[in-house]
């Protein structure tokens, strides 16, 4: 892994910041003049622009400077010392600068800038003609290759065919997965079930077929293309576009060598092959778009279908029907009526056979071969009932007494150790040991009773009459066997009762 993977970009920080909308405007003011071919922006002018904005109504010049320093730091602008124009000392001293936005920074709001035309949905489109300029693409390396003489082609040449094939390849995925993407979204799916689709039923539905037929066309010459040219050729092809990369003249050192260079093509190339033609018995991608076409054209059939059958049964069948009424009246003989009855309307009366399906595992088996289900037929009258045998009575007496015992038994025991928390008829919480956790319990549902009351007094199990009330404000900690509570410092005081 790259070790540029592993660290921070500092130039993207001005997008999340509290003052984020101060340093956005500010470097799309400066994107929009690198657009225009102008490089450095002098403060002032930066200042003007931003005061036409309501929104910096109260932006002040050392506010703004302090945001300049600030994306200077980030990366995101650099600053220069402007000496071409200084009439004194004085102005020397001051360090009157220009800013010039980053590399970074205009590939970043290009890219927010596109994030921002984008919208919430889904764009993209399924070009038929990617393919057929990919095959041309495609064609021409072939055509270098096969004649030997890429050592007399320019390597102009040779670099703009390599271009063009993988800017028609990205194109074409990016563009096809980001339209199926689209149609398959729920705000699409939500909208095709409404009575307006039907209006857009054809040319979706056109447009797709018609992606459809060019895909099939042109993918099998891609495919014979791309199997023709063999590894051996295409690494010389790729050496060729190296070497013309490392003729274009650059001031900085670049520390990618030549090797990693050729690795990243012949990855690409191999990557596009597999798109096409897939690897280790796996389905390539383009026979999943072509499924996802073929599976979105049926989706939108179905919806028109749909909508179409809504219509249709709210549509008033009277003329149908005077019409099937004029069929019968010319016919001359009660039999032909039945011919035509039943080939208008069916068989009104048919018998249905019912077998178990579990009797056998044979799928070859016929029915009639199977052994008879035998089905238990119910009268269908009112006063019919099912025999049913009469059941002795148990008597549940003695469980009943001795679950009853038993819990009165642990109600008895959970009393007796409440009260030896009891100290001049109060439970002050600060001053209890550790307790078990059913006492814990308890003396919760004590205090949530009793506050839940305007006097803050209530009943309990014992028979009392208790009273909470809140010492101080100090937060104490009530310690029991299953964890400890932190709460506030109340007591509980014991009043009449038995």
């Amino acid at each position: 892994m790259n070790n540029l993977i592993l660290k921070p970009i500092s130039e993207a920080t001005y997008l999340t910041v509290d003052n984020a909308w101060r340093y956005r405007a500010i470097l799309r003011y400066f994107y929009e003049q690198h657009e225009r071919m102008r490089q450095f922006l002098f403060p002032e002018e930066i200042f003007h622009f931003l005061k036409k904005h309501n929104a910096f109504r109260e932006y002040t010049m050392d506010m703004m400077q302090n945001d300049l320093d600030q994306l200077v730091k980030w990366k995101n602008i650099i600053a220069r010392q402007e000496t071409g124009r200084v009439r004194t000392i004085e102005e020397f001293k001051k360090k009157r600068f220009r800013y010039q936005c980053s590399p970074y920074t205009v590939e970043i709001e290009r890219m927010v800038r596109t994030l921002e035309n984008m919208g919430g949905s889904f764009g993209g489109s399924l070009e038929k003609t990617l393919f057929d300029r990919l095959y041309e693409a495609i064609k021409k390396i072939y055509t270098l290759i096969s004649k030997k003489n890429l050592g007399e082609t320019p390597l102009e040449e040779i670099f703009r065919n390599w271009e063009d094939v993988f800017d028609y390849y990205k194109k074409m995925v990016q563009n096809s997965a980001d339209y199926i993407a689209y149609v398959s979204s729920e705000n699409v799916e939500e909208k095709m079930q409404t009575e307006s689709f039907l209006l857009y039923k054809d040319s979706f539905t056109e447009y797709l077929r018609d992606f459809i037929i060019s895909l099939q066309q042109t993918s099998l010459h891609i495919e014979l293309q791309l199997k023709e040219i063999n590894e051996d050729a295409i690494k010389l092809y790729i050496e060729k576009v190296v070497e013309y990369q490392q003729r274009i003249p650059r001031l900085e050192e670049i520390a990618v060598t030549n090797e990693e260079i050729m690795t990243k093509w012949i990855d690409s190339w191999n990557g596009m092959k597999e798109w096409f033609l897939g690897s280790d018995g796996q389905t390539s991608e383009l026979n999943q778009l072509q499924e996802k076409t073929n599976e979105t054209i049926r989706k939108l059939t179905r919806f028109a279908q749909r909508l179409g059958e809504k219509h249709q049964n709210l549509r008033s069948r009277k003329k149908d029907y005077l019409h099937l009424a004029a069929w019968f009246a010319e016919l001359d003989s009660l039999e032909e009526a039945h011919k035509v009855s039943s080939a208008v309307f069916g068989v009104f009366h048919t018998k249905h056979i019912f077998a178990d399906e579990k009797a056998t595992e044979d799928i070859y088996k016929d029915i009639w071969e199977k052994e008879p289900t035998v089905l238990t037929i119910k009268p269908r009258i009112r006063q019919y009932r099912e025999k049913t045998k009469p059941s002795a009575l148990h008597d549940h007496k003695l469980e009943k007494e001795m679950v009853l015992n038993e819990y009165l038994d642990q109600k008895e025991a959970e009393k007796n150790q409440m009260l030896q928390y009891i100290q001049d008829d109060k439970i002050i919480f600060k001053n209890l040991p550790k307790i078990d956790g059913t006492i814990r319990k308890i003396l919760l549902q004590w205090l949530a009773k009793a506050l839940s009351n305007k006097d803050q007094t209530t009943k309990v199990e014992i028979g009392n009459r208790i009273k909470v009330s809140k010492i101080n404000d100090e937060q104490i900690t009530l310690r029991s066997t299953d964890g400890d509570l932190i709460m506030p410092n109340f007591e509980i005081q014991i009043l009449e009762g038995e």
